[in-house]
């Protein structure tokens, strides 16, 4: 059980003593869904200076504060709170509050009010919506800090990602400016093809992280209408055609004549696009490519299987998170982002369905996706 710490700032002896004997007894669920229970630590201060003299030490999660005080009021004490920076929330305890004095001690802090005289049921309500805003605020910074985190991952792979590529990009610049290359023009072609592959798979990277943040930030322009699922098939296959034929990989479609559905058909062809140059791509010389598209349970399914190298199960666990590569001596030289699969989930999940694979290493790969319409 979590135990928070509550300073009671009251001139009045029997106030403090009552005040702690509730709060010692008492524990609070921030959310009833939830077993997190919270309980109280309580100490007690009969002015504002004793009580910023424990707070210079120590500064207390929850803080009962009368607001007529000797020597320092309470609107003193607030005002000392917030020159120092002071993280607490504060409860005025008051007999005497006006409009104008609830007013001023809201600009300086006060985060509720606790007219007297009140009743140890009176002091638990108000304990408990402290809790529970404090519950809240904890919640707002944890994910503060986790949106933090994820921006610097995501900064730092991103600078990785591309540092590889603009180094090689600039080499082969500088060849061509020194005159290393020579003056063969096949030399010279060879050159800058691979610097081409290089820029390409940059601006493959750049956009493959554009589609990803608009759908993660909900601001993905979507045009939703009537679509084909196999009109995207076989869109898809015409794309890989040539880079297929080149291995003497053969992809067959297995498809009924119709394959309706509501869609964005930009992201059926990422999808298929996705899905069916990696077949290709991690497929063997000779090597066959299978689209099947089916329904069932009111979900249309594409499964797209091929007969190239495979993943181990860890590796099949890990692939569909964002940059993620398989990276061994069979795929080193084959060229990606680590993003496409990832988006193709984030994508299905936008139709109410999902993304899975099912692989065994030299093998081959089934991928399956399932989308609602």
């Amino acid at each position: 059980m979590e135990t928070l710490r509550v300073l009671v700032v009251d001139d009045e002896t029997g106030m403090r003593l009552a005040v702690a004997r509730v709060l010692n007894t008492y524990t609070v669920r921030p959310d009833e869904s939830e077993d997190h229970a919270v309980g109280f630590s309580v100490e007690t201060a009969e002015t504002g200076e004793a009580a910023l003299e424990m707070m210079a030490a120590s500064v207390p999660d929850i803080l009962l504060l009368d607001m007529k005080l000797p020597g320092m009021s309470g609107l003193d004490v607030l005002r000392e709170i917030r020159e120092r920076r002071h993280e607490t929330l504060t409860v005025m305890i008051t007999a005497y509050a006006t409009l104008e004095t609830a007013i001023e001690a809201t600009k300086r802090g006060a985060h509720d009010f606790l007219p007297k005289p009140f009743t140890p049921e009176d002091l638990r309500v108000a304990i408990r919506r402290v809790v529970r805003h404090l519950a809240v605020q904890r919640e707002a910074r944890r994910l503060a800090e986790e949106k933090r985190q994820v921006r610097f991952q995501f900064i730092s792979v991103l600078g990785h990602e591309l540092k590889a590529p603009l180094a090689a990009v600039e080499g082969y610049l500088q060849i061509m400016k020194d005159g290393s290359a020579g003056s063969d023009p096949a030399v010279v072609a060879r050159i800058i093809d691979r610097a081409l592959v290089r820029t390409e798979g940059m601006r493959k990277l750049i956009v493959d992280l554009l589609n990803m943040t608009r759908i993660e930030s909900g601001q993905k322009r979507r045009d939703l209408a009537a679509a084909d699922l196999r009109d995207a098939a076989t869109a898809a296959i015409e794309t890989v055609a040539a880079s297929a034929a080149a291995r003497f990989i053969v992809i067959h479609l297995e498809a009924p004549e119709r394959a309706p559905l509501v869609a964005d058909r930009g992201e059926l062809d990422i999808i298929l696009n996705n899905l069916v140059s990696n077949a290709v791509k991690y497929n063997r010389d000779h090597g066959r490519v299978t689209i099947a598209i089916d329904r069932a349970d009111g979900m249309w399914r594409l499964r797209v299987s091929d007969t190239g190298i495979g993943l181990s199960a860890e590796d099949a666990r890990r692939l569909f998170q964002d940059f993620v590569r398989i990276k061994n001596e069979q795929t080193r030289t084959i060229p990606g982002t680590g993003l496409g699969l990832s988006i193709v989930r984030k994508l299905a999940q936008l139709y109410g369905g999902e993304a899975s694979v099912e692989s065994k290493p030299g093998s081959g790969s089934t991928f399956t996706v399932t989308l609602k319409g």
